[in-house]
């Protein structure tokens, strides 16, 4: 009588239960998957039970290290487009990219999923939910990620979507948990003029700027873009799952090596996430450093980014400071290494290219030639 009472109010308990012990069961099957994480399991095989982890196989020398990031508002296109499968490559690529940007490795993943309602069984929104979960899952196993726990909860009409034909409404966001080792830092400090700067490619939006495409997709549109059948195929580009870079980007670093000796030294990276390449890039890394990049030689931007541009009238500078502009991440190397790290990058079937050098100016700035319009223009220190 009482879970009646609380599944009148918006919650399910025994579908909670449900739910809750399927990703219960996934978790467990990743515990294995890093050869640096001891999972310590104490719960008697309840999805509630305690669990715990210990380092392995790492220098003493490493610390713990804490990523925490979310999917955004692109969890209304991916629901759209029915992309539930590769959404959480999203959780994955914005938690962990926060550690390996600065020479860091994550080790396991913890997510909050949030939803107004998760359904019944079998149900078309419960089956969702069991895919966004199981797609998590498939993707820590690809990066030898720990999924080791999280929490999810029905919250009713205070998760929302503008979409009002969605299926699934919910709010994920992620943390990670990883390590830095004081001598594999990657911060900046070392770049020098002359040394290469590789674009690593980005075939959609990521999940950054995703609330000025939502409005480039109205006003092409209307209001009620997601039931406009012209209007699918824009949203399953928009939705396109993120590339992942950290495997690429921890080999390179030696965490995989004998002695955990770098492969590629490498001297700067740039996570470009909301900000983009001025933001990220210039304000946060170069900058502060006195240094300035040439940029001539960017990847183009995915055909529904430069559509959404149109859409909106943006100008080439609006472009590259909402969104990444077709590369995911920005990677500092010496000139001479500049070839290894791109056959490197073939070899996790990531596309990389050298897109232009590392310069000294006297006022500190970005000069771009824009894939969007093929115009150059820069960004100075200090500018709004």
């Amino acid at each position: 009588m009482a879970e009646d009472k609380y599944t009148a109010a918006g919650v399910n308990i025994k579908e909670g239960d449900s739910l809750s012990s399927y990703a219960g069961m996934l978790c467990q099957s990743t515990y294995r998957n890093s050869p640096y994480l001891k999972i310590v399991d104490l719960s008697d095989g309840h999805f509630r039970g305690p669990r715990g982890f210990q380092l392995k196989n790492l220098p003493k020398e490493c610390i713990l290290t804490g990523g925490a990031d979310g999917a955004g508002t692109k969890v209304v296109l991916e629901d759209a487009a029915g992309n539930y499968r590769y959404a959480g490559r999203g959780i994955v690529a914005m938690t962990g990219g926060d550690i390996t940007r600065w020479g860091g490795m994550p080790l396991l993943i913890l997510n909050s999923l949030d939803a107004r309602t998760i359904g019944k069984k079998d149900e078309r929104v419960n089956i969702a939910f069991h895919e966004l979960l199981m797609g998590l899952k498939e993707t820590c196993d690809s990066q030898k990620l720990v999924l080791f726990g999280g929490e999810t909860a029905e919250l009713g009409e205070f998760v929302g979507s503008d979409n009002p034909g969605a299926c699934a409404r919910y709010l994920w966001s992620g943390f990670a948990i990883g390590v830095f080792h004081p001598l594999k830092m990657i911060r900046g400090k070392t770049v020098k003029p002359g040394m290469s700067v590789i674009a690593l490619r980005e075939y959609g939006f990521r999940n950054n700027g995703l609330s000025l495409v939502r409005k480039a997709l109205k006003s092409r549109y209307g209001e009620r873009c997601y039931q406009v059948p012209e209007a699918t195929l824009a949203i399953k580009a928009a939705a396109a799952p993120a590339v992942l870079y950290d495997r690429l980007l921890e080999t390179a670093n030696g965490w995989f090596s004998r002695n955990f000796t770098p492969r590629i030294k490498t001297h700067l990276i740039s996570h470009l996430s909301g900000g983009a390449i001025k933001s990220k890039f210039g304000d946060d890394l170069l900058f502060k450093y006195g240094f300035s990049a040439n940029l001539p030689n960017l990847w183009r931007p995915p055909v529904i980014m430069k559509d959404c541009a149109s859409w909106l009238g943006l100008s080439d500078r609006e472009c590259y400071e909402f969104w990444s502009g077709g590369q995911g991440a920005l990677v500092v190397v010496e000139e001479k290494d500049a070839e290894a790290f791109v056959e490197l990058a073939e070899k996790f079937s990531i596309d990389a290219r050298v897109a232009g050098e590392i310069t000294k100016e006297k006022i500190p700035q970005l000069t771009i030639m824009s894939k969007f319009s093929g115009k150059e223009f820069t960004f100075k220190k200090g500018e709004k």
